[in-house]
């Protein structure tokens, strides 16, 4: 018995991989993912920052890899998960407390953890829940460790909204505006992929290149 080709490319689809995703699940999956990436402890790994660029850039291709998206829907999908996914996130972390964290067995979860709470302490509530969203793994990390400490519901979901849709929709309408800019874009893709996943470590270098300078400093003042 043979599996139908659309069955056979859902089943073979790489979660690391954003046109791989988009392949699959077109816009729905982008929602999916964002609430994922932003709400579940689980989807830490997911390819958040490089998923929304290449959506944006699909919606202006010649189709050659054989997705096109329409921008409106994505932008709803983008916003929508990011937000729900924060929200619930938080949720989840004021239920469950410290103890849903401290579970986690990632190294990198829980160096996220120890990121996200520098973040909360250096920059306040405000600021951290904003910056967060555009440093991979904190952005999963933080929304249930706000919770835990119990950041006022008010001021986290103001923050959160803010932040998601200047993360969200700003990193959508890049894509899109590149798109536009470059004939053919769709041709120079995994390049574009490529660099787009090495800026969004550019925050995450930054911040532990701090964090190791002022762990040096505080040794050298002993």
């Amino acid at each position: 018995m043979t599996t139908p080709a659309w069955l056979s490319s859902q089943l073979a689809v790489n979660v690391l991989d954003a046109r791989s995703l988009l392949s699959a699940f077109g816009v729905l999956g982008v929602g999916v993912v964002m609430f994922a990436e932003t709400g579940l402890l689980i989807g830490f790994f997911l390819p958040g920052d490089s998923l929304l660029f290449t959506a944006g850039l699909l919606c202006v291709g010649s189709g050659g890899h054989g997705v096109r998206l329409s921008l409106g829907p994505l932008l709803v999908a983008a916003a929508v998960g990011a937000l729900a996914g924060s929200q619930c996130g938080y949720l989840i972390g004021r239920r469950a407390g410290g103890a849903l964290l401290a579970r986690g067995r990632s190294a990198r979860l829980h160096e996220g953890m120890r990121r996200a709470e520098d973040l909360l302490g250096r920059y306040g509530y405000a600021k951290a829940i904003v910056l967060a969203r555009f440093v991979p793994v904190v952005r999963t990390v933080l929304n249930p460790l706000a919770g835990a400490l119990h950041v006022p519901i008010r001021v986290f979901t103001v923050w959160q909204v803010i932040g998601g849709l200047v993360w969200s929709v700003g990193l959508t309408l890049a894509g899109y505006a590149l798109g536009s800019s470059i004939p053919n874009v769709d041709r120079y893709l995994l390049p574009l992929v490529a660099l787009i996943v090495a800026v969004s470590l550019i925050p995450l270098g930054a911040e532990l290149y701090r964090s190791r300078r002022h762990a040096k400093a505080e040794e050298a003042g002993r």
